[in-house]
């Protein structure tokens, strides 16, 4: 049996461009042989002019960095997966269907797979945290906790599976742009049953740890502390779920609507129209009416798509705020992963001055929610203290999988990634952006262990 440094003396992290999505490998060096973290596997999104086959591709570049041959021997091998919340950008390709992508990962047999308390399949859905045990300090803790929000969580998918497939039906009416923006974040906040199932069975054959904020996992690899600063349960903090109760009575109204509405077409691909706004008018056409009434129905139903709109974009941002905050301490290197974790998420562990202390001495960043600016809360920019110029020593290093015009607009100043914190991101650090990659699907940044 290969012996084991107790602690790595390099870590290779491998970004792949996914698009629109998430993808690294995280190979941590030893002496004795190399210990492998995939964080996250998905996109909604192809890269531009990226091949038909990219997520196939990277599938099989994953498996060959495993130590894997496309016919299961030798069969390769994973140590650790983590998911860190269901978007389908970040687990599609965890999918059994279509090009089977998840059944190479599922054949690296990881060790451990990891997600957020809130995927926790025993937990109730009236629960407030998970109900698998901690694990700390590398051993499993005693102390069972309690139970989530999943039956909301469950509603959600439902409300935006049929508000996809309403807008790419053509059923609801509005701008080019709205109705894009509803059908692309419709398709991201779906279920992704595939996925989810393939990751409870890989968590079965393997350990799961469904984890919260506070956690350590420093059993998981030799000399690496890893801290989980996100997401915090209900009990530590309910900003995860501000989002959705901003208007509760509003969303509730529609999330009841689309959740009991799940009428079957003939080709199982059109879904119930929503109710019409005025019932007097059902069936008539704009055009028989006068100018005036005509561009009173036209606002109105326009009205009725932003409110949906804002309704998918509240049901999106929940959905982030259930992600995994990472950080890795290796030496003197500390590497944050945090998915993509937005304020609400971020602000307990803001809130902790010794993660604080931590943060501010991160020397690689894995730019949060594809370079979304409150995903990377100013509070958490002006913590880190390798910032600099292309001259300063040590200088931090970032890395961002995006993918431009999937997210928001400019004119709002919402679009992703956002140029004010590109540029940011450019001048005080070193950059490196999926964005730039030419004519390859991944490439790597070598962190040495001092």
């Amino acid at each position: 049996m290969k012996l084991v440094a107790k602690a790595p003396s390099s870590v290779t992290i491998r970004m792949y461009n996914v698009g629109f999505g998430d993808c690294f490998l995280l190979k941590f060096h030893y002496p004795g042989g190399d210990r492998r973290m995939l964080i996250d596997y998905g996109s909604t999104s192809a890269p531009k002019n990226g091949p038909k086959d990219y997520m196939l591709r990277i599938a099989e570049d994953i498996r060959d960095q495993c130590g894997g041959a496309p016919d299961g021997k030798p069969p390769g091998k994973l140590h650790i997966l983590v998911a860190t919340h269901r978007h389908r950008d970040h687990i599609s390709g965890l999918s059994t269907q279509g090009d089977g992508t998840g059944k190479i990962i599922a054949s690296l047999r990881p060790d451990y797979v990891i997600q957020p308390w809130t995927e926790d399949p025993k937990a109730k859905p009236d629960a407030l945290t998970a109900t698998a045990s901690t694990f700390t300090h590398g051993k499993p803790d005693a102390k069972k906790l309690t139970a989530h929000f999943l039956g909301s969580l469950e509603d959600m998918h439902a409300v935006a599976d049929s508000v996809a497939t309403l807008a790419l039906a053509g059923k609801i009416r509005g701008g080019a742009a709205i109705v894009n923006q509803l059908s692309f974040l419709g398709q991201d906040n779906l279920k992704n049953l595939s996925a989810v199932e393939n990751l409870m069975t890989m968590g079965k054959k393997a350990r799961a740890y469904y984890v919260n904020a506070g956690m350590k996992l420093n059993g998981l690899l030799p000399g690496v502390k890893i801290t989980v600063l996100g997401p915090p349960t209900l009990k530590q903090s309910d900003k995860i779920r501000k989002q959705r109760s901003k208007d509760p009575a509003e969303f509730w109204q529609f999330r009841n609507f689309w959740a009991s509405q799940r009428l079957a077409a003939a080709d199982s691909a059109v879904r119930q129209d929503p109710p019409p706004l005025f019932p007097g008018l059902a069936g008539v056409q704009e055009s028989d009416h006068p100018p005036n009434v005509r561009w009173f129905i036209k606002q109105a139903r326009q009205m009725r798509t932003s409110q949906v709109l804002e309704l998918v974009r509240d049901l999106d941002k929940v959905m982030n705020n259930t992600s995994v905050i990472l950080l890795f301490e290796i030496g003197d290197r500390k590497l944050l992963f945090p998915g993509d974790a937005q304020i609400e998420n971020w602000s307990f562990a803001l809130d902790n001055e010794e993660w604080k202390r931590k943060l501010a001495d991160v020397t690689l960043y894995k730019v949060g929610h594809h370079g979304s600016l409150n995903a990377t809360p100013k509070s958490l920019w002006g913590l880190f203290q390798h910032k600099g110029g292309e001259d300063a020593p040590d200088r931090l290093q970032t890395l961002c999988s995006t993918k431009k015009g999937k997210h928001g607009n400019a004119q709002a100043g919402t679009e992703v990634p956002r140029r004010v914190l590109v540029a940011d991101l450019e001048k005080d650090s070193e950059f490196v952006t999926t964005e730039k990659y030419k004519k390859t699907i991944k490439e790597e940044v070598t962190i040495q262990i001092g």
